[in-house]
């Protein structure tokens, strides 16, 4: 390609990023709600129930025409609880998520949302009976497939219905396979809106 080419070509790329850019909305705001978590664990058929606890934390929003891309930082209640034996065992894991949600948008704010999700587990404590307590049997990290639908309303509000499909082993124990399973329901709030109409 001669020189007056690739320089034309530049241009034209440039003109439309540009364009696009323009036509961008960014925000950054605040987010938290309820979640409602338990285990998938296959290699045991004890019946796991929901742990319930919250989420919070922060988030940023490039939104163009029909398409937003809206990374997160999430603090994260997980876990189960089950009955083995006559003892109840309580996972209590505690994770900051990073999910990367691709959002769609259709109508009046609706939008449908997909991404993945990376976690990093702060708190690990296996509760027996109430008292003892045993730590070290997940792993560090984990990873997440992230659905949901949301509804971006007037004055920067958002609601948001998420469920995060865990797609990795978390056990350190190799004999066993359990993987993380999430319900999240959120509402959110921007601080920070820049672009866009």
């Amino acid at each position: 390609m001669n020189p007056f080419k690739k320089v034309m070509l530049i241009a034209l790329l440039t003109a439309i990023g540009s364009a696009a850019f323009a036509q961008a909305q960014f925000s950054v705001g605040l987010k938290g709600g309820l979640n409602f978590a338990n285990l998938d664990v296959k290699s045991i058929s004890n019946t796991y129930d929901n742990r319930t606890g919250y989420h919070a934390g922060a988030f940023a929003l490039v939104k163009f025409t029909k398409i937003g891309i809206q990374p997160e930082v999430i603090f994260s209640q997980q876990g189960s609880t089950v009955k083995v034996n006559g003892d109840d065992i309580q996972s209590n894991f505690s994770y900051v998520n990073i999910p990367i949600m691709v959002k769609l948008y259709t109508v009046a704010g609706i939008n449908l949302q997909v991404g993945p999700q990376f976690g990093f587990l702060t708190n690990d404590p296996v509760v027996v009976n109430d008292n003892e307590e045993i730590e070290g049997a997940v792993k560090k990290s984990d990873i997440s497939l992230g659905l949901g639908v949301g509804w971006d309303l007037p004055f920067g509000l958002s609601i948001d219905g998420r469920y995060n499909l865990g797609l990795q082993n978390v056990s350190d124990n190799s004999a066993f396979d359990i993987k993380n399973q999430v319900f999240q329901v959120s509402v959110g709030f921007k601080l920070i809106k820049l672009g866009g109409k």
